[in-house]
C-alpha cells in the first residue's frame, strides 16, 4: 500500500510539469495549453487514484480482484457496463464518422446497440449461473479444461489487443490536442495510469471508475447535443439542412452507401458488431460481478437503455460538428484547408476530434475542458476493463487452470494477473504508437469481428448444443480466430493504410472478415463435433444435462462473497 501512495504523489506532482512543458511545443495538431481542461483532467485522475486506493484496501481474494466479490447491484453494473461499452470508439469515433460520412456513420452505433438483445436473451442468465470469473469457465464447464481454456485465452487476448489499439489511439490524440504533448508521450501516460488502476484496484476500482465515467459522459453528451439543437431552434430538420449545405458531399450525407458501398462489407460489418458484443471478454466478465442471474438480466436492461440513449446523442453531435466546426477556421488546419478546400478534411487533430472541437464551439473553453476530461475518463475506464479481462485470461485460465491444474493458491494467481497487466500495458503502448492514424471506431470493428468469430460461436454452442465436443470447439474456434485475424491483416485498412502497401494491393478486398470467419467457425464446430467419436466426446455430450439444469436454475452457481 505504501508503494501505491508514493505512485499517487509522484503522478499528481508530475502533471503540472507536463502541462508547463506542453506550452513550449508547437506545430502539427498540437494546441496551446488549455488550463481548464488540464485542471479537470488532474482532478479526475486524482479522484480515480483515490478510488483505486480505497479498492486496493478491500481487495484481498481472487473473487474481489476478478469480480468485486459479486457485490455489485444490477443498476450499478448496468451503469458500469455502459461505461465499459461507451468507449473512445463510441464517443470520438462515431461522432467522427458521422462528421465525415453523415448518416452512414450510424452503422456502427446501430450494430453495437442491437447486439444487446442477443446478450439479454441468449447468454446473460446462463453466463452468471455457469461461470465464476471469466467466460472460459462457461465454455469449459463440460468440455476439456486445458484445450478450451487455451482457445478462450487466445480469443480473449487477440480481441483485447485490437480493442486496446483503438482506445490508446483515441487517448493519444486527445492528450496531444489537450496538452500539446507528443503523441507517444500521451500514449505512455495513459498506459501507465491503466496499469496502476488494474494492478492495485482490480475489479472494484475498475467498476467505480466506469460508473463515474458513464455518469459524466452521459451528462456531457446530453448538454452538448442540447446546445447544438438549441442553436437550431430544437429543429433536427434545420440542423440537417444546414449540414447538407456546408458538407462537400451535400445531400449524399443523408443517404446510405457513402461509407460502405460494398453490400458484402456492410453485411460483414453488421454481423461483427451484433454478435461481437456477446464475445467481448471485458463485457462478459461484468456478469460475474453481480450476485445472481436476475441481477445479470437487470444489468443488461439498464445498460441497453443508457447505451441506446447515448448513441442517439452521438448522431446529433456528429451533425453539429459538421455545421459548427467545419465552418469555423479556429478549428481547422490552415495548410490542409488551403490544399483540400474542405473544412471536413482540415479539422485539427483529425475526424476523431470532432466532438472535442464541438464542445469548444457550443460551451467555450470551460466546457471543452470538461468534455476533454470526460473523454479521457472514457478511455481510462475502458482500457482498465480490457486490461483486467486480458490479465484474467492469463492468470485464471492459463496459469491457474491449465498450468497449475486448478491447484494454484489465490495470492499466486493475483500476482500473475498483476504481472500480466504490466505486460499488456507495455503491449498496448507499443500498438497504440504503431496504429496512430487509424479511425478508432474502425479498429474496434475489427476487434468485434474477432470476438464474433471465435468467442461467440464457442460460447453459444457450448451453452445450447448438446452435440458440441471439445475437438469440435477447439478446431472450429481456432478456424474462426485465425481466419478473422488473417482477414483483418490482409484487408485494405491494415494492408494498405497501416502497413503502407500500394492502394489496391490488399489480397482480401473486404474491410471486415466476420461474414466468412463466423461461418467458418460455426461450420467447423458442427462438422468436427459430428465426426468426433472419441471417449472424450461421449463425456462432453453426457455432461450437457447437468450443465443445462444449472444454467437455467442457478443451482450450484458461484455465490457472491460481498454484499
Amino acid at each position: 500500500m505504501k508503494k501505491f501512495s508514493w505512485l499517487v504523489v509522484v503522478l499528481l506532482a508530475g502533471m503540472p510539469t507536463l502541462a508547463l512543458a506542453a506550452g513550449t511545443i508547437d506545430g502539427g495538431s498540437k494546441q496551446a495549453t488549455n488550463w481548464s481542461a488540464i485542471g479537470m483532467f488532474i482532478g479526475f485522475v486524482a479522484l480515480t487514484l483515490v478510488i483505486t486506493y480505497w479498492a486496493a484496501k478491500r481487495t484481498a481474494s481472487a473473487a474481489d480482484f476478478y469480480s468485486a466479490g459479486g457485490g455489485i447491484t444490477g443498476f450499478q453494473n448496468g451503469l458500469a457496463i455502459a461505461g465499459d461499452y461507451m468507449s473512445a470508439a463510441s464517443f470520438l469515433g462515431i461522432s467522427g464518422l458521422v462528421y465525415t460520412s453523415g448518416y452512414d456513420g450510424l452503422i456502427y452505433s446501430v450494430g453495437w446497440l442491437v447486439g444487446w438483445p442477443i446478450v439479454t436473451f441468449l447468454i446473460a442468465e446462463q453466463l452468471r449461473n455457469l461461470g465464476k470469473f471469466t467466460f472460459a469457465d462457461v465454455t469449459s464447464f463440460r468440455l476439456g479444461q486445458t484445450d478450451i481454456r487455451i482457445l478462450a485465452a487466445c480469443g480473449s487476448l487477440v480481441t483485447v489487443a485490437f480493442y486496446l489499439i483503438a482506445q490508446m489511439v483515441g487517448a493519444g490524440k486527445l492528450i496531444q490536442l489537450l496538452f500539446g504533448l507528443d503523441y507517444w508521450i500521451a500514449v505512455v501516460l495513459v498506459g501507465g495510469l491503466m496499469m496502476i488502476y488494474v494492478t492495485f484496484g482490480g475489479m472494484k476500482a475498475t467498476t467505480w471508475v466506469q460508473i463515474i465515467k458513464a455518469v459524466l459522459l452521459l451528462s456531457g453528451a446530453t448538454f452538448m447535443a442540447g446546445a447544438v439543437l438549441y442553436k437550431f431552434g430544437f429543429s433536427p430538420e434545420a440542423l440537417f439542412a444546414k449540414a447538407t449545405e456546408v458538407h462537400p458531399k451535400k445531400i449524399a450525407i443523408m443517404e446510405p452507401g457513402s461509407l460502405i458501398s460494398n453490400p458484402l462489407s456492410a453485411i460483414s460489418l453488421g454481423l461483427a458488431l451484433m454478435f461481437g458484443t456477446a464475445g467481448l471478454p471485458h463485457i462478459l466478465m461484468r456478469f460475474f460481478t453481480v450476485k445472481d442471474a436476475q441481477a445479470a438480466r437487470k444489468s443488461v436492461f439498464y445498460a441497453t437503455g443508457f447505451i441506446g440513449y447515448f448513441y442517439i446523442l452521438t448522431f446529433i453531435i456528429g451533425f453539429g460538428a459538421i455545421t459548427l466546426v467545419s465552418t469555423d477556421a479556429a478549428f481547422l488546419d490552415g495548410a490542409i484547408l488551403e490544399k483540400t478546400k474542405s473544412g471536413i478534411a482540415a479539422i485539427k487533430g483529425g475526424s476523431n476530434m470532432a466532438a472535442i472541437h464541438l464542445a469548444n464551439a457550443v460551451g467555450g473553453n470551460l466546457f471543452l475542458g470538461f468534455i476533454s476530461a470526460v473523454a479521457f475518463a472514457t478511455i481510462l475506464a475502458v482500457v482498465s476493463g480490457l486490461a483486467l479481462a486480458g490479465a484474467s485470461s492469463i492468470s485464471h485460465d492459463l496459469y491457474s487452470m491449465v498450468i497449475k491444474g486448478g491447484t494454484a493458491n489465490e495470492q499466486d494467481e493475483i500476482r500473475v494477473s498483476k504481472i500480466a497487466t504490466l505486460v499488456l500495458g507495455v503491449l498496448a503502448i507499443f500498438l497504440g504508437i504503431v496504429f496512430e492514424n487509424q479511425n478508432v471506431a474502425f479498429m474496434v470493428g475489427l476487434a468485434f469481428a474477432i470476438a464474433a468469430s471465435c468467442n461467440f460461436p464457442v460460447l453459444v454452442m457450448s451453452i445450447f448444443w448438446r452435440g458440441l465436443t471439445t475437438r469440435g470447439a477447439l478446431i472450429g474456434g481456432f478456424l474462426g480466430l485465425v481466419s478473422a485475424v488473417v482477414g483483418v491483416v490482409l484487408s485494405p485498412a491494415v494492408w494498405e493504410v497501416t502497413l503502407g502497401y500500394a492502394k489496391g494491393s490488399a489480397p482480401i478486398k473486404l474491410d471486415n472478415p466476420a461474414l466468412f470467419s463466423m461461418a467458418l467457425a460455426f461450420a467447423g464446430i458442427w462438422l468436427f463435433s459430428v465426426l468426433d467419436r472419441s471417449k472424450r466426446a461421449a463425456v462432453d455430450r453426457e455432461g450437457f444435462d447437468a450443465q443445462y439444469i444449472r444454467s437455467q436454475t442457478g443451482i450450484g452457481a458461484a455465490a457472491a462473497t460481498t454484499h
